[in-house]
């Protein structure tokens, strides 16, 4: 894994604590480091600096985290009916769009046009965590089978076409999300890559950019125009997300090919939710199926997530000012003519 001693010790001392935990714990844990627990005491010692103790307590507070929410039984609760469960998917542009050429999964995720604006909050949140889960679970034991080496992080594109000054409306429910992935999915994103990106991008990238940890900054690339040029030279053709095959292509939700990786009838959602509804089924025997969305803790924000949303929420305020001083010029400009 190529560690220092240092590190090396820290990892001994983190496993020796790690091999005391009641025993309630040690399905859930099994559950999250899915036969490869050293390399998960790895992800959580870099979240938290090396710091054993530091590292010990987010790990003990996931793994209760996870038995009060019951994350276990997470991809056996399909959202249903199947329309609420394609509203969600057509409102939380999420996906899966091939493997790179080092086998790491392809997270997309189309930032700017997602809207947040079909379902409760908790749908967005459970379908969140489920595909957290089916990818820890299912997508990176496969590809660790697939490719003879064991694989535990992916990468993530992230479209910015069509973000607006709106997208402020639902940040607090993006933080959320993002809470919850520093805390009890640490390190499991290798790059970031930004493409799409429009001027309110840039514009709060600048801000943005300096609160954020040295190790957070190094995964973050924001790639020129749809960033086809330096995707393809990660990843195969057929693995590019589909806005980024051309310029101007966008989250287009038309793709003539099928190759549109946030729509619900992509190969990748409808294998996760077959899965799902499979997994609802075996447990049907014990407690039926019900409607309605998982009710998830929402945990507090790090203080400096916390400090990055404020920041980014004055950055969008500070443009919508602007835009509107620029929009009366412009009104004046016409009525003076």
């Amino acid at each position: 894994m190529g560690t220092t001693a240092n590190q090396d010790q820290a990892i001994k001392q983190l496993q020796s604590i790690m091999d005391q935990i009641d025993e309630s714990m040690k399905n859930t844990y099994q559950n999250m480091h899915q036969g490869y627990p050293t390399e998960t005491l790895v992800r959580f010692l870099k979240a938290r600096d090396w710091n054993v103790a530091k590292a010990h307590k987010m790990l003990v507070d996931c793994l209760e985290w996870r038995i009060q929410n019951k994350i276990d039984d997470m991809l056996a609760k399909p959202i249903i009916p199947s329309n609420l469960y394609r509203a969600v998917r057509d409102s939380q542009l999420l996906g899966l769009s091939g493997y790179s050429k080092e086998g790491l999964p392809i997270i997309t995720i189309g930032a700017g046009l997602s809207t947040f604006d079909k379902a409760s909050v908790h749908y967005y949140v459970q379908s969140h965590i489920q595909i957290n889960e089916y990818r820890d679970r299912v997508i990176l034991p496969t590809a660790t089978k697939k490719y003879g080496r064991h694989i535990s992080t992916c990468l993530k594109v992230l479209d910015m076409t069509g973000l607006k000054l709106s997208a402020l409306n639902h940040l607090k429910l993006l933080t959320t999300m993002s809470t919850i992935d520093d805390l009890n999915y640490p390190e499991k994103t290798e790059t970031y890559y930004i493409v799409n990106a429009p001027y309110i991008f840039s514009a709060c990238w600048k801000v943005v950019k300096p609160l954020l940890q040295e190790r957070t900054r190094k995964k973050i690339q924001v790639l020129q125009g749809c960033g086809r040029d330096e995707l393809l030279k990660i990843m195969d053709y057929s693995s590019l997300p589909h806005f980024c095959r051309k310029e101007g292509s966008g989250s287009s939700k038309n793709t003539e090919d099928g190759s549109n990786c946030f729509s619900p009838d992509h190969a990748f959602h409808q294998q996760l939710y077959s899965y799902i509804k499979q997994q609802a089924e075996l447990l049907d025997s014990i407690s039926p199926i019900k409607q309605g969305s998982v009710h998830v803790g929402f945990p507090d924000p790090d203080p400096e997530d916390a400090k990055i949303a404020r920041t980014i929420e004055s950055e969008f305020h500070r443009l919508r000012n602007l835009n509107g001083l620029s929009n009366s010029v412009n009104g004046l400009k016409v009525d003076g003519n």
